[in-house]
């Protein structure tokens, strides 16, 4: 929806997060006369009516609005958490209500903008931050923004020559008129938002439609089938592409570097760099050129970050860790190490059946379960006759068990497997309380390079 549609319209913006405050913002700026409302938590209500002084005028509601108060205005701009599915959202919508989000708006009012918008169950954060790290290493303006952390409408008026958005499924049907989007996982999530691992796929791949040019991962083929209609597009992670063969990154036959340049761990990272490479070349700059630049990336936080050692043992923060597949991925960048490996948290629904299946021959030193679905992964895991398992009530309990467990040498990982909600504001929250617990300072704490560069 572009802004001028929004003239003289009874507008709200429901949620006020750090995307709700840079919607509100941006419609005061556009709508300077036009009268707007805030549905935001009680909790937030003496900020929001200090932001709405600010603004100059906002008429600021906390009540949780069923569709009888959404259906009183003809837009909600509403955040990316609020579920689409909602039921007040749908009965709103059938009553005339029309829902968009800054994302939308942004996307409306910028035809002109290239575009890369990269989406994922997993690697989506990293490989967006690749994209702008390796286009900058080229001396190409950049912006970086999205879901990443820096709402797009936050830089509105700024110029650049390529935009690096990183969309989340809530955001994947919100992008129009996409130079190239980029798929780099699928496997079940949010399934407490999107209402079904079906429903998760399709607006998932809402990006496909979206995009003139689609990249995606060559390895996966439930993304290949799903797919398989596009007609712009091509692979990463296959060996006439750009993939990871014997340690090095390749463009088709040829050895580009070593993987192990790459300052963020992993075979998986390995696999994002190519997804960053492929796509930047599709945009007509020199991958090649601007392969050794990987050299200098900023690994983000929360994500397999070492924190450090304390009294012999090492800690690792995966705190981003929100599936089962993404654990598994973290473990496999530690074999060989005695690991204790925290999971568990906020339960959505996921299925840890494949989790399960892959540790139970080989499983680390410990396998400590916590939180709201620790219950249910710990029971899997006893079904399966695996050994060294423990269920515990939150993550700080966890922690004690999973140091103890190890001993000196050893290695505790924080990679939960599940979302943070259970216990903490987010997954940086959880983070910093691992880091906290183990007593070590938590460097790095915010992504590099956001924003225009």
């Amino acid at each position: 929806m572009h802004w001028t549609k929004l003239e003289g319209r009874r507008i709200a913006v429901w949620g006020f997060g750090r995307e709700g405050r840079a919607t509100l913002a941006w419609l005061r700026k556009r709508l300077p006369g036009a009268p707007l409302a805030l549905f935001c938590l009680p909790s937030e209500e003496d900020e929001a009516r200090a932001f709405g002084q600010a603004l100059g005028s906002l008429d600021v509601r906390t009540a949780v609005p069923d569709d009888g108060l959404l259906a009183a205005f003809d837009v909600v701009v509403k955040s990316p958490g609020i579920s689409a599915y909602r039921s007040e959202i749908l009965a709103a919508r059938k009553r005339g209500t029309a829902f968009t989000s800054g994302t939308a708006l942004w996307f409306a009012a910028h035809p002109e903008a290239r575009t890369i918008a990269v989406t994922g169950t997993k690697g989506k954060s990293t490989t967006t931050a690749m994209i702008a790290h390796l286009a900058r290493s080229l001396g190409v303006r950049t912006a970086l923004a999205g879901n990443i952390g820096l709402p797009l409408l936050e830089l509105d008026g700024e110029q650049a020559d390529l935009w690096a958005i990183e969309l989340s499924s809530f955001q994947t049907a919100e992008a129009t008129n996409v130079d190239l989007g980029v798929v780099t996982s699928l496997y079940e999530e949010h399934l407490d938002w999107h209402g079904s691992v079906e429903q998760y796929v399709q607006d998932k791949l809402r990006l496909a439609d979206a995009s003139k040019a689609l990249l995606i991962n060559g390895q996966q083929g439930t993304l290949i089938e799903r797919t398989q209609g596009h007609a712009g597009r091509f692979f990463f992670g296959r060996p006439d592409g750009w993939h990871v063969d014997g340690g090095w990154i390749h463009r088709g036959g040829d050895r580009v570097v070593e993987a192990s340049i790459i300052p963020a761990p992993g075979a998986h990272n390995a696999l994002n760099a190519c997804a960053a490479l492929a796509a930047i070349e599709h945009m007509g700059l020199d991958a090649v050129a601007a392969a050794p630049a990987l050299a200098s990336f900023h690994a983000l936080p929360h994500r397999l970050q070492p924190l450090g050692e304390r009294d012999g043992i090492t800690y690792i923060n995966d705190s981003i860790s929100t599936t089962p597949m993404a654990t598994l991925a973290a473990l496999e960048t530690l074999q060989g190490k005695r690991v204790a490996v925290i999971v568990g948290g906020h339960d959505r629904g996921l299925d840890w059946h494949g989790f399960v299946d892959a540790v139970k021959d080989s499983p680390p030193a410990a396998i400590v379960c916590q939180g709201k679905n620790g219950p249910r992964i710990h029971h899997l895991l006893e079904e399966a006759g695996v050994t060294n398992v423990s269920l515990h009530a939150d993550v700080a309990h966890a922690f004690e068990f999973a140091r103890a467990s190890v001993g000196n040498g050893g290695t505790v990982l924080l990679s939960p497997g599940a979302p943070s909600f259970d216990q903490f504001k987010d997954y940086a929250d959880r983070g910093r309380a691992f880091a906290a617990m183990a007593g070590l300072d938590l460097e790095a704490g915010s992504i590099v390079g956001l924003g225009v560069q």
